[in-house]
């Protein structure tokens, strides 16, 4: 089967990585040419490592991984421990550690799994045609550069802001804003903000600072601060304002702020959007964010595309009766979810 997948990211390499050990031809499209990763890191639990796994890669992901041991809520102004725990226990009922990782080495990683040779970068997606009425009917995706491109199936993992989306609803969902903004970015291990092995954040005022540490010495940081949205975003000024918006916070997340570099830290004003339950038109289908945005807590929105991303490659695989089925079980076992 030929199969086209808009989007590069997570859910749609991993997909295509799936879809190729089946033994089908895999295409992904990717409108920017340079791929940057939104966030520095991502915490990619349990559920989301056995994915790659399945996938045959957990050298690969235990490779990028940092050892995060215990988990830690911290009072951000007088710096005592307000909860702190082992993560064992949940490393026993799950069969498997989480693994905090980079995103642009786990990206580059599964690039490297899938062929780069078969992705297409800064091509856009502008139009999808099909033939509805007709059983069978192929798919034909429409680029930004004049070219087009014919198969059995589209995959659409092509993020909160899908194209792919807005052909299968008939109109465009607008993302809702959370109401914060998040800094992040990596800074070397230093055990006199933070412990190494450990997953440690500090609260207050509805505020949160967060580090975990991922493989080669770093710790993955982030700021979340509740702010109006479309303020400026110069990064001349973030730790100045971080300065600002953390004044009388404990000496740990005054040194944090103080290490970070500016030019190296990303800003994201932080959006979801509504939930919705058509996820298939004809032979296209959505996957990962584009069916299911959400803000970015304990790297669920990653963990959920690599969960769907095996369960559609499953279903194709078990569900022979026609591609339409698949898609059907597909959605009905992944939109609850």
């Amino acid at each position: 089967m030929k199969i086209i997948i808009i989007g590069a990211g997570i859910g749609g390499l991993s997909a295509g990585i799936g879809l190729k050990k089946q033994g089908h031809q895999v295409t992904v499209y990717e409108r920017v040419e340079k791929i940057l990763p939104v966030g520095a890191a991502i915490s990619v639990w349990s559920n989301g490592v056995k994915c790659l796994n399945y996938l045959g890669l957990n050298e690969e992901v235990k490779a990028l991984g940092g050892n995060m041991a215990n988990l830690a809520y911290i009072d951000g102004f007088t710096n005592s421990v307000m909860t702190q725990f082992s993560l064992q226990p949940l490393v026993e009922e799950a069969g498997q550690k989480p693994y905090p990782v980079s995103r642009a080495e786990l990206q580059a990683m599964l690039m490297e799994a899938f062929g780069k040779e078969d992705v297409k970068l800064g091509i856009g997606l502008v139009n999808i045609e099909q033939n509805l009425a007709q059983k069978d009917s192929k798919v034909t995706a429409y680029f930004s550069d004049g070219s087009s491109d014919t198969a059995d199936l589209l995959i659409g993992a092509d993020g909160t802001h899908s194209f792919t989306r807005e052909y299968i609803l008939g109109k465009k969902l607008e993302r809702r804003y959370a109401g914060y903004v998040n800094w992040n970015g990596l800074v070397e291990i230093d055990e006199s903000i933070a412990p190494a092995d450990q997953w440690t954040t500090f609260v207050g005022e509805g505020k949160r600072v967060s580090l975990m540490p991922i493989a080669g010495g770093r710790f993955y940081f982030f700021f979340d601060v509740p702010l109006p949205v479309g303020l400026p975003n110069e990064k001349d000024n973030y730790k100045t304002l971080l300065k600002q918006y953390f004044t009388g916070w404990c000496e740990p997340v005054q040194k944090l702020i103080d290490k970070i570099d500016a030019a190296k830290t990303n800003r994201v004003e932080i959006h979801d959007i509504e939930p919705f339950d058509t996820w298939v038109k004809g032979r296209v289908v959505l996957l990962g964010d584009s069916a299911h945005g959400t803000t970015p807590d304990i790297g669920q929105g990653g963990c959920q595309a690599l969960e769907d991303s095996i369960y559609l490659t499953r279903s194709l695989a078990i569900n022979t009766n026609s591609i339409d089925d698949a898609l059907k079980r597909y959605v009905e076992v992944r939109a609850p979810r």
